[in-house]
């Protein structure tokens, strides 16, 4: 989930290969159309309407506790400036019997990708196994209890954006482009989604929160800074799940020393990982190097050739890489070539999500990686089974409809040369922080995380001015990578560091 911060933020889902005809392909061109025949042409045909919103009763054992509760899926239907409805969006909803029960808000990022990771593989009752070393994408799709759930002590809201999951446009896909694949509006159609789910469910005084990931957790800080001030709705606690938070910070490698800080720590962690000696007190050290004598080093260059060599000597010795692969890297580990080079004597590639989760490489002899991210790869299928199983069969929400866990066409129509979406959404978390003194926010990662380090979470925090209580904005590391929800202990101390959180406010 290159170096540039366009690649790398396409790269948050699996695209599919495309193959474009240009005009010029075709010998003869059709005449233009006649006026009478223009009148003829029909528009494309109204899918037909989503069925009615279903609900089912399930159970789930939470720290030895039986937790009885309501798993709705249903839809929210986007209006045009014209009135007229532009989109459905999907919804799961899973919702206890209480007095005074928080809500949590949940969404994926991509952009392109349903809320069904964080859903089926973080936060929602139920769990399906993928993203870990070993997991198969044939494996049976079976839901198992999620003893790493939040419901036990928040209400949980997955919200599918448009193009993903059952969500859909119902404008041509040129106006879907304006209205939903675009930064700003993209905020404020997701935004009005939270409004409107909170009004028709009678929830508008609960207390509220905001979990995303990847490119969710830039749209966290957006959403909530739009919510806190245009709709007149405020969050209690906002949760990061690997954020992509700063494009800016990737821009400029040749001369920034900040794209290789990013990126080495989580490197070593993945080292330290395999060689089970990963913890927060080794990891003290390699953070305080990067943010010292390595960023030291790059920015002197060559007007210090002993500090440079003894830079690459450092590097060699924490990431325990080939010393010539980093000697004519110069110290710099780009992503991709580290990924081959690390298991390139198995033959096998490393997943940018998570170093340590591998795949046989199908193309081991081109110079350059050929196939998808092996995590991006196997995620699909047991993801997509599980929960079309779920709504289709356990919820009985019955669509004719294809799902959409990851959509290329979503992806592919983005608009990335947004001036608005390079500025990232720090500016939202500082306001929205600032804004409200009570409102805590936790930005959390995966140390292994390629696609998104944790390293620039930790210098984004660090030039945020204090803005009150400092430990109102936190960041937390955990064994894993991008998803590292998928590690039993890892999804178990995040579930205790956000009962913390909402405990608070």
């Amino acid at each position: 989930m290159s170096t540039s911060h366009v690649a790398r933020l396409a790269a948050t889902v699996s695209l599919a290969a495309v193959l474009s005809l240009s005009s010029n392909t075709f010998a003869q061109q059709a005449p233009p159309a006649k006026p009478d025949e223009a009148k003829q042409v029909t528009p494309p045909a109204t899918p037909p309407p989503l069925p009615p919103d279903a609900h089912v009763q399930q159970t789930v054992q939470v720290d030895g506790k039986t937790l009885h509760y309501t798993a709705t899926v249903g839809t929210i239907q986007i209006k045009g400036k014209d009135g007229k409805p532009a989109a459905d969006v999907v919804f799961t909803a899973y919702t206890v019997e209480g007095k005074d029960r928080p809500v949590t808000f949940a969404m994926n990022g991509g952009p392109g990708a349903s809320s069904v990771y964080l859903n089926l593989g973080a936060i929602g009752p139920k769990r399906v196994a993928f993203g870990s070393e070993g997991d198969s994408p044939s494996d049976p799709a079976t839901l198992l209890d999620n003893p790493g759930t939040w419901l036990d002590f928040t209400d949980l809201v997955f919200i599918d954006p448009v193009g993903t999951g059952y969500s859909r446009a119902l404008v041509p896909e040129a106006d879907a482009k304006k209205m939903f694949y675009a930064t700003a509006e993209d905020i404020h159609y997701l935004s009005r989604v939270v409004f409107d789910w909170l009004v028709k469910s009678g929830r508008m005084t609960s207390r509220k929160y905001f979990v995303g990931e990847s490119y969710g957790g830039y749209r966290g800080p957006r959403v909530t800074h739009y919510l806190q001030t245009q709709l007149g709705v405020a969050m209690n606690g906002v949760v990061l799940v690997s954020p992509y938070l700063n494009p800016q910070q990737e821009a400029n490698a040749d001369l920034s020393p900040l794209p290789w800080m990013m990126t080495l720590p989580s490197i070593v962690a993945a080292r330290q990982e395999r060689e089970h000696a990963l913890s927060q007190v080794s990891m003290d050290p390699v953070i305080s190097y990067t943010r010292g004598d390595y960023a030291s080093a790059l920015m002197r260059g060559r007007s210090d050739p002993e500090a440079t060599q003894k830079m690459i000597q450092h590097v060699t010795e924490i990431t325990g890489l080939d010393p010539i692969f980093v000697k004519r890297a110069g110290g710099r580990l780009e992503t991709q070539a580290y990924l081959r080079e690390v298991f390139r004597a198995e033959g096998k590639l490393g997943s940018r999500y998570d170093p340590n989760v591998t795949a046989p490489d199908p193309f081991p002899y081109d110079p350059d990686q050929r196939s998808n991210d092996p995590i991006l790869e196997s995620i699909i299928a047991p993801t997509t089974t599980a929960m079309v199983n779920f709504v289709t069969q356990t919820v009985g929400w019955k669509v004719d409809a294809r799902y959409e866990a990851l959509s290329g066409d979503v992806n592919r129509n983005w608009d990335f040369d947004s001036a608005e979406l390079r500025q990232g959404a720090v500016e939202d978390l500082r306001e929205a922080v600032s804004a409200d003194t009570k409102m805590r926010v936790l930005i959390v990662h995966g140390w292994n995380d390629l696609s998104c380090p944790f390293m620039g979470s930790i210098l984004t925090v660090d030039q945020m001015p204090l803005l009150g209580d400092p430990t109102r904005v936190q960041v937390h590391e955990y064994p894993g990578g991008h998803m590292f929800y998928s590690r039993p202990a890892s999804s178990a101390a995040l579930r205790k560091d956000v009962m913390e959180l909402v405990a608070k406010h």
